[in-house]
């Protein structure tokens, strides 16, 4: 998953940005949209970039081996090469031997492909992307949209798009080969739970995801959260006084299928129910926190009986959101485990052209809990099978409904 998590006071025109993805983000990316795991944030994020453990390297690298295996290359190599391409080879070759999956270098394409993510739409498929070893996988195809119609679902291992291998590319060399104008075809191959191999032609279509939607019924307020993105406050407000104004008895609380997004907004999202001043979060680096989101008060909806739903499609900020309101007593988690999206990365645009993002922090839930690669269990297990998915039903939404209205 790569869109992530900004702080309201971030401009847009702020050079170093911080995201942990949110799944995505991984930082995980989306068939074309990049949210999920993460967050981005300025003021701070120029000292979080200090790494003493690195001390040891020199302050510059000797290229000269570098410029030898060029000039054996442009010598000897039959056929054309490009300049830029071998320029980006090595960035994406240099910080690819860091050897975390959420560390990249993003090229001037792909970074413009991140920055259109941020605005929530795009021209693709409706899935986010994540890297885990050599695959890429599917974190969450997103409700409504082509890749859930079409059959993915998250967890799913993709080997080939277009019938062109895709094991060993990197999450952004997945997006700009799934992505293209809407009305074409992509044609993805799929591993499912480690045995069955599927294909899946899919059309792709403009996609605009509302980040937040909202109804009263059966005096239960239900509120789906797509993404955490810079709307989400003022929608998720709303919906709260909507729900206060209805004397609603309970509330569900859906963040299946969500990669995570805009930091400042989960912690908005939380602080709904929380008092002021409780942990949401903590960064840590090397074991220390270096700091502490705290729920802002206003708890329009403390009080109220709540369920999250939450699935292995819920990542990052998702999962922060999540975690935040179960570790302080005021929801019960159903579903299934969530995707395990516990780091975080800082995005920088290069002089030069193209993106850098890395990783710098760990993120903590209240109770002093990362969740990376392992996720959240829910309190309360409800499955999906491929029948109820077939015939249009939702259990854990029912079960969710059922259990508020005991």
């Amino acid at each position: 998953m790569y869109k992530e998590i900004e702080t309201k006071s971030e401009k847009k025109s702020t050079l170093i940005k911080t995201i942990g993805l949110t799944f995505a983000f991984a930082l995980v990316f989306i068939f074309g949209l990049n949210i999920g795991n993460g967050k981005i944030r300025a003021g701070d994020s120029l000292k979080l970039v200090q790494n003493n453990s690195n001390g040891s390297l020199p302050a510059d690298l000797d290229y000269s081996s570098v410029e030898s295996l060029y000039d054996s290359l442009k010598k000897t190599y039959d056929g054309d090469l490009e300049e830029t391409k071998l320029m980006d080879g090595i960035k994406k070759g240099l910080v690819e031997a860091s050897g975390d999956k959420y560390t990249e270098y993003l090229t001037t394409k792909e970074s413009q492909e991140f920055e259109e993510s941020l605005n929530g739409t795009f021209s693709g498929i409706g899935a986010e992307l994540s890297k885990e070893e050599n695959a890429i996988v599917i974190v969450a195809p997103i409700s409504g949209f082509p890749a859930e119609e079409a059959g993915l679902r998250a967890k799913d291992v993709i080997i080939k798009i277009n019938d062109e291998n895709a094991l060993d590319i990197s999450v952004s060399e997945a997006v700009t080969k799934i992505r293209g104008p809407e009305g074409t075809n992509v044609k993805l191959t799929i591993v499912r739970d480690s045995k069955e191999e599927l294909e899946f032609d899919i059309t792709r279509q403009q996609i605009k995801i509302p980040s937040v939607e909202f109804e009263v019924t059966d005096d239960i307020g239900y509120i789906k959260i797509s993404r955490f993105a810079e709307d989400t406050e003022q929608l998720a407000q709303k919906a709260a006084e909507e729900f206060k104004a209805n004397n609603v008895v309970g509330i569900v609380l859906d963040l299946r299928n969500d990669p995570g997004g805009l930091l400042d907004a989960s912690v908005d999202v939380s602080s709904l129910w929380l008092d002021r001043d409780k942990v949401v979060l903590e960064e840590k680096r090397g074991g220390e926190t270096i700091k502490t989101y705290r729920s802002k008060g206003g708890n329009i909806l403390g009080g109220i009986p709540t369920v999250v739903l939450i699935n292995e499609g819920s990542a990052s900020a998702s999962e922060i959101t999540a975690g935040a309101l179960r570790d302080h007593g005021v929801a019960i988690l159903m579903g299934q485990k969530s995707f395990g999206k516990g780091s975080v990365q800082q995005v920088t645009p290069l002089n030069a052209g193209g993106t850098l993002k890395v990783t710098i922090a760990k993120w903590f839930t209240p109770n002093g809990r990362n969740i990376n690669e392992e996720g959240i269990e829910p309190d309360q297990k409800v499955e999906i099978t491929d029948e109820n998915l077939k015939n249009k039903q939702d259990p854990q939404k029912d079960a969710a409904f059922g259990y508020l209205k005991k």
